[in-house]
């Protein structure tokens, strides 16, 4: 789908030729001569429609209007939030039949986050899932204009929105797809295909590359699948090499039964949405192509299949770990950790500046904070403030954590240097006590993305979090690195179609 950004007001919008026109009309909407300005007034002052986010009003052939649908849509403060929650819940007027080329007019000189944030909403509400459904209508929506005052004044948001929405896309795709259709070894095919873009690198290890490196934990889980084991490393190189990376680590578990300690029938299915995590760092790294900011990234994804065969792991086994720490595995269910755990110790090779780590964990995180915020942890103030606020303004929203050692008294073992379970209490935090274990003294964060990374029931499917909050973080480094007065001049990749630059940190 291709996005356009045009010169609009309310009058000029009447007269664009569209399947469907989409005026947001905020609270401070003022009414002008035209035909449309004067509709849209009638209809607020009869109540017909409300300037309060979720409001709409459909009409078809309106006098004085060129498109065949209009929707009148109430926008309230017309920030980013208010924006999104009004295209949000016209979405399914983006699948429409019919409806090829639409419209989208912000009715007020609007500010860069709330392009970004139309843009992002209108591509979300187009994507339908069609791999392994053939017979599902994909949208015919192809091009799309967001029309402003002033264009150039919000050129920047508009970018980030498209480089977002393809990010988050992505996410969703991989995270969708059934287990026999998102394997391992195609999870680090799709990984290849992001090398293509400039300045991306892709590096695939198998089996026994892993077992030289010494990822014992992450070969335990493994063992029990038919499917062999990847070892994902993408490489974002779009500043000059002397600047330490950031690394992104996203748990790749391609399906989850809980091995030996097997999880109960019911809803098993959605364990398929187990890596991702990974999913959201391939769309992480998507955004970043398209956007080439200034700044190095390194994503890491441990990929494979938990499975309950005679080969499969058990409770009880102790397994030594890359940092040479035993483990020991009190419950086969508990298996992210272990992977990430290898993942987590080979990233320290890279020097990083931080490390973050992105992973369908908990269940007790589900319970802590439902699906409207990730759960984050972090061994450095700095960093997790830095989450949160890109996490505020980008509407991808987290919440912090504890990380008390006191948490740690539970994953103590007699067999081992520890246990990788330290009971029902505070499940989410000993889990993330565990992963800090192996760390070190890295600036170090943890998403738990169990309660956000997908919805359940009607509306099944991957959202894409934490795509928009992570690619808004980086943006953000990359603009306090251009900002230094040591900064040095960004590289220029192979292939690379333009300067790298540092984009303004936008949702």
């Amino acid at each position: 789908m291709n996005f356009d950004l045009k010169t609009l007001d309310v009058r000029l919008a009447a007269a664009e030729k569209c399947d469907q026109l989409v005026v947001l009309v905020g609270d401070d909407f003022a009414a002008g001569g035209d035909p449309l300005s004067r509709l849209i007034a009638q209809a607020l002052k009869e109540k017909d429609l409300q300037a309060k986010p979720g409001k709409s009003l459909a009409l078809y052939r309106a006098p004085g209007v060129a498109a065949r649908r209009l929707l009148l849509v109430g926008a309230g403060s017309g920030d980013a939030r208010a924006v999104r929650q009004a295209l949000a819940g016209i979405a399914p007027a983006w699948r429409a039949p019919g409806v090829k080329r639409a419209v989208v007019c912000l009715a007020w000189q609007a500010t860069p986050e709330a392009v970004s944030a139309a843009v992002q909403a209108v591509a979300q509400g187009r994507y339908v899932y069609t791999l392994t459904k053939p017979k599902a209508e994909a949208s015919q929506l192809t091009r799309v204009v967001i029309g402003v005052p002033e264009p150039k004044e919000v050129e920047q948001g508009f970018e980030t929105g498209q480089a977002i929405a393809l990010g988050v896309e992505l996410a969703r795709e991989w995270g969708n797809r059934p287990a026999n259709h998102a394997t391992p070894s195609m999870l680090a095919a799709a990984a290849k295909a992001l090398a293509k873009h400039p300045n991306v690198q892709c590096k695939v290890m198998g089996p026994a590359e892993v077992e030289r490196l010494g990822m014992g934990a992450f070969l335990a889980v493994a063992r029990g699948s038919a499917e062999p084991l990847r070892f994902i490393e993408l490489r974002y190189s779009g500043a000059a090499r002397g600047l330490a990376p950031l690394v992104l680590v996203g748990k790749g578990i391609t399906f989850d039964t809980g091995g030996i300690s097997i999880k109960p029938a019911a809803e098993m299915d959605e364990m398929k949405f187990d890596m991702c995590g990974a999913a959201s760092v391939l769309g992480v790294f998507r955004a970043l192509a398209q956007l080439q900011p200034a700044i190095n990234v390194v994503g890491l994804i441990p990929a494979c299949e938990n499975m309950p065969d005679g080969r499969a792991v058990k409770p009880g086994d102790v397994v030594t770990s890359m940092s040479g720490q035993t483990i020991e595995v009190l419950n086969t269910d508990a298996e992210g950790r272990l992977v990430l755990c290898d993942a987590l110790s080979y990233c320290q090779r890279h020097k990083p500046e931080a490390v973050v780590d992105v992973a369908t964990l908990t269940g007790a995180c589900v319970i802590a904070l439902g699906g409207v915020r990730s759960g984050l942890f972090a061994s450095d103030d700095a960093l997790g403030e830095g989450l949160m606020a890109a996490g505020e303004a980008s509407g991808d929203l987290a919440w912090r954590m504890p990380l008390d050692e006191e948490y740690a008294e539970g994953l103590k073992s007699p067999f081992a240097d520890l246990g990788n379970v330290g009971g029902r209490p505070a499940g989410s935090v000993t889990a993330a006590k565990f992963l800090q274990a192996f760390v070190g003294d890295l600036p170090w964060a943890h998403l738990d993305i169990a309660g956000t990374a997908w919805k359940g029931g009607a509306a099944k499917g991957a959202t894409g979090r934490p795509v928009a909050l992570l690619t808004h973080w980086l943006l953000a480094r990359a603009e306090a690195h251009a900002k230094a007065p040591d900064a040095k001049a960004p590289a220029r990749g192979k292939g690379a179609q333009r300067k790298s630059r540092a984009p303004r940190a936008l949702p």
